[in-house]
């Protein structure tokens, strides 16, 4: 399956970050792509929470989602919005970190909200706590793409392994994993993480990313470490985007997943196990 991940540089502007990911999605169809995969917060990438209640939408009003529903049904292409930051009617106020699968008729075929919160200190100039605005999900998600089947995640879920495993074992082929990685971390464990989520199911990863330095209206402009990835499940590296916005294809193989797990098919040999002792 000819498939594409979308790399963007998103501002606090829904409007005007819809057009141009509507610009690069139409480029990767154009380019045969039939599986087409955006980052995470592909509607916004901001810090002000003021901003943030100013411009994000309920998912039935979010003109993102509607935007690219659309698209993907006019193209005939299935499509991964990396995820989308989305009004909830949590009484807390906090939103949702919420990925989507879109099928070539437009429908909403599976959702996904994010699990595990980017709640961290990098450095003394460098803090996340997601948590604050944004509310966990809670179930891990399958849905089915032709002759592959995907298992959902997003950004900071790269760390937890036993999500991947658990997605794998109940028969995941392909992972998403959008992301907004920040440039200190992503440096340092971006791709090796990829490559081991990859190696350790026997899955293709597939990781379209934020890039750069995001405009803002409000708050201050955060930057993001880029180098969208598409890893084998043997764990090579199909495409490294870089750290320029744009559109890059590859090909996707399904007999890869079972070659991959023939040679090493440590997904059959996990075992349960007791200790260790407290």
């Amino acid at each position: 399956m000819r498939t594409a991940l979308i790399q963007l540089t998103s501002s606090d502007d829904p409007v005007a970050n819809l057009a141009v990911t509507r610009g690069l999605i139409a480029e990767a169809a154009d380019r045969g792509a039939r599986l087409v995969l955006t980052p995470e917060v592909t509607n916004c990438v901001s810090g002000s929470r003021d901003r943030q209640i100013e411009v994000l939408q309920p998912e039935d009003e979010d003109i993102t989602l509607a935007g690219l529903r659309a698209q993907a049904a006019e193209l005939g292409i299935w499509l991964v919005i990396g995820s989308l930051a989305l009004r909830t009617d949590d009484p807390d106020g906090r939103f949702a970190n919420r990925s989507f699968l879109i099928g070539p008729d437009g429908a909403i075929r599976a959702r996904y909200d994010k699990i595990h919160m980017f709640d961290v200190q990098v450095s003394p100039e460098e803090t996340y706590r997601e948590s604050a605005g944004f509310r966990p999900g809670d179930r891990a998600v399958l849905a089915d793409i032709g002759e592959f089947r995907l298992g959902l995640t997003i950004c900071y879920d790269l760390r937890f392994p036993h999500l991947y495993q658990r997605l794998a074992q109940a028969g995941a082929t392909v992972l998403s994993v959008p992301a907004a990685f920040s440039p200190v971390t992503g440096a340092a464990h971006w791709e090796p993480l990829l490559r081991a989520r990859a190696i350790e199911t026997g899955c293709f990863v597939l990781a379209p990313a934020q890039t750069g330095t995001h405009d803002t209206t409000q708050g201050r402009a955060r930057r993001t470490h880029g180098h969208s990835l598409a890893v084998s499940p043997w764990g090579e590296v199909l495409i490294d985007a870089g750290t320029a916005p744009g559109v890059h294809i590859f090909d996707m193989d399904a007999k890869s997943v079972g070659e991959a797990r023939g040679k090493v098919p440590s997904l059959t040999h996990v075992r349960a196990f007791d200790g260790p002792d407290e």
